[in-house]
């Protein structure tokens, strides 16, 4: 088996939800041992956060919602009683074997347990310890509990997404996924691998502080630039780039079409396939920067040239011709396009409830040490015993007596 990138690296997840876990996950596809620590008999909350659920053998709904399996493969299950004074010293067993501590509770929440970066780095110095807070551990508002939907408010991010003021449907929107918790999650493994490095010249590991706000609003990008460049913030633009022009859905005779033109000479051959050269050579439009000023007359110039052709029409001869172009695919639409199966996006891993369950294949492509998915996520508790007799020297009889006690 080709060895995996970061399979010499121990981590303690003690993340729930999407942030962490996604975090988590990735680390996991790319070899680490990450071993999910959850609460007894009830488990990371998206266990439960179904329908849908995969069925089982008799057509039964499984316990694992279709949530919870988008952000937990590769990991290892143990149950933990972390309130418990035994529970407690489990962890900070395993905490002095592991590489990385990783924990999204709320700021100073395991202080209390003797779980806090301080008590365990003394025990364990080259521990890297990671907290994914809403808010962050510092600031007026590091004791709010953060949700993605309240962070793509807060942060910005919906401000500038959704029809513009004025047109039909206008109003601020949420993007489709919780992308303040997805961008958290990819931001803390970027800085847990950064301190992995670190610790490779210092021996010494270190504390990382990852808010979902802070998250929400680097990621603004551009837009971030344009206001404090310009001094106006940007508004909502539908689906137009604020400072690309044509770069927007427009509606075709059978559905919707992306139409990206990224320069000017795109621009000519958008209007040359279109059959308006006239209007690449018009003055007002020759130049991004004077299309962007006069989007208002353009725009309705070219929508019902657009609207004349069906979407295929305009994917195939703008693509031959060098323009971006394409369809706005539905999610199973995404999963049938060719390219996608040819990447092998889509996959599916044993399970020992449901038989197998469905996967979407980590997007990064290693020569060398490439992600592999072999392990489905896991079922509650399921690595328990095993991974407690590993790291914490537990017997058979110590599991069942720490079973018996509710510790486990």
């Amino acid at each position: 088996m080709t060895a995996r990138a970061l399979d010499h690296l121990r981590i303690l997840d003690l993340t729930r939800v999407l942030a962490g876990p996604w975090c988590t996950q990735l680390l996991a596809d790319l070899g680490a041992d990450v071993i999910k620590i959850e609460r007894p008999g009830a488990g990371d909350d998206t266990r439960h956060w179904g329908p849908p659920y995969p069925k089982d053998a008799a057509g039964n709904d499984t316990n694992e919602a279709a949530y919870y399996l988008a952000a937990n493969r590769g990991k290892r299950s143990v149950t933990v009683d972390i309130a418990s004074a035994q529970g407690q010293a489990l962890l900070r067993k395993m905490a002095a074997q592991s590489d990385v501590l990783i924990e999204n509770y709320k700021v100073g929440q395991l202080a209390k347990y003797g779980l806090d970066y301080a008590a365990l780095a003394a025990e364990n110095p080259r521990l890297i310890y990671c907290s994914i807070t809403g808010f962050g551990q510092t600031g007026p508002y590091k004791d709010r509990a953060g949700y993605d939907f309240i962070i793509q408010g807060m942060g910005g991010l919906m401000s500038i997404t959704g029809e513009r003021d004025g047109a039909p449907g206008a109003g601020p929107q949420k993007v489709g996924v919780a992308v303040a918790d997805l961008m958290t999650g990819m931001y803390a493994t970027v800085a847990i691998l950064a301190a992995v490095t670190q610790r490779e010249k210092t021996g010494r590991g270190q504390y990382i502080d990852m808010a979902l706000l802070d998250t929400q609003v680097a990621m603004l990008a551009n837009m971030n630039l344009n206001y404090l460049t310009g001094g106006r913030a940007p508004g909502r633009a539908g689906n137009a780039h604020a400072n690309i022009v044509p770069y927007q859905v427009f509606a075709a005779a059978d559905g919707h079409v992306i139409v990206a033109v990224g320069n000017d000479g795109q621009f000519v051959k958008f209007c040359e396939v279109a059959g308006c050269p006239e209007l690449a050579a018009d003055p007002r439009f020759a130049r991004n920067a004077d299309r962007v000023r006069h989007r208002e007359v353009l725009i309705p110039l070219l929508e019902p040239i657009v609207r004349s052709q069906p979407v295929a029409f305009w994917a195939e001869r703008l693509e031959a011709a060098g323009v971006p172009c394409g369809p706005i695919n539905s999610i199973a639409q995404a999963f049938a396009d060719p390219q996608v199966v040819a990447r092998g996006l889509r996959f599916d891993l044993p399970h020992p409830t449901a038989g197998s369950v469905p996967q979407v294949a980590n997007p990064i492509n290693l020569s060398d040490s490439p992600p592999a998915h072999n392990r489905a996520p896991p079922t509650l508790g399921q690595h328990t015993g095993e991974v407690l007799r590993e790291l914490a020297g537990l017997t058979d009889a110590d599991i069942v007596a720490l079973r018996a006690q509710g510790t486990i």
